[in-house]
C-alpha cells in the first residue's frame, strides 16, 4: 500500500511539468526529473564526444555531461543567448540503479505548469519533427500543445556512460603517450 506522501509524489509527477523552448517549439519535462536550472556558463570541451554532447560542467565537484537537445532533435547546434539555460536532471542507470546528473542545454526555460492526465494524449506515431520515442505524450495547456518528453529515452544513461567511458580511456591513452 502506498503512503500518502508517495501518492502525492506520483500525482505531482503525472501533472507538473517544467516547460522550455527550443526555437518555436515548447516542450515539457516531469518536474520530478529536474534537480535544478542553471544559467549557461562555459562548458569544458572533452575530445571525442559526440556532437550532441558539447561538453561537461563541474557542478559541486561532479562532472555533468551536457546534452544539446536542439542538435539531438533538429540537427542544429544551440545558439547561446542570455536566455540559454541548462536543466540539470537526475536520472537512474538501468543497469546498476546508480543515479547520475545530466544537463540539457535549452534555448530558454518558461514555467512549471499543471497538465491533468486527461489533457495528455499519446505521442503521435508519425508527423513529429523529432523521434517519436522521445515523446511521452502531447499535453494541452491554455489551448496550446506542449510536447512532453520521455526523459528515459533522451537521456539513455547506458549510452552516455559508454561515451564517457570511451572518452576517459581515450584521455588516459593520450596522457600515457605524452
Amino acid at each position: 500500500m502506498m503512503t500518502e506522501e508517495a501518492t502525492k509524489a506520483t500525482k505531482v509527477e503525472e501533472t507538473q511539468y517544467l516547460t522550455f523552448h527550443l526555437g518555436d517549439e515548447v516542450f515539457g519535462i516531469g518536474i520530478l526529473h529536474v534537480k535544478e536550472i542553471k544559467e549557461f556558463s562555459d562548458l569544458t570541451v572533452v575530445p571525442m564526444m559526440p556532437v550532441f554532447i558539447p561538453g561537461v560542467i563541474n557542478l559541486r565537484g561532479n562532472v555533468v555531461p551536457i546534452i544539446d537537445i536542439n542538435y539531438l532533435f533538429f540537427k542544429k547546434l544551440t545558439t547561446i543567448t542570455r536566455k540559454t539555460c541548462i536543466i540539470i536532471l537526475e536520472v537512474i542507470n538501468s543497469n546498476d540503479n546508480e543515479k547520475m546528473e545530466v544537463g540539457l542545454l535549452v534555448d530558454s526555460v518558461s514555467q512549471v505548469i499543471d497538465i491533468p492526465p486527461a489533457e495528455v494524449k499519446p505521442a503521435p506515431s508519425f508527423g513529429a519533427k523529432i523521434r517519436t520515442d522521445f515523446i511521452s505524450g502531447i499535453g494541452k495547456y491554455d489551448n496550446d500543445f506542449i510536447i512532453l518528453l520521455n526523459i528515459k529515452k533522451i537521456v539513455s544513461l547506458d549510452d552516455i556512460t559508454r561515451v564517457l567511458e570511451e572518452t576517459e580511456s581515450f584521455s588516459e591513452k593520450n596522457t600515457q603517450e605524452d
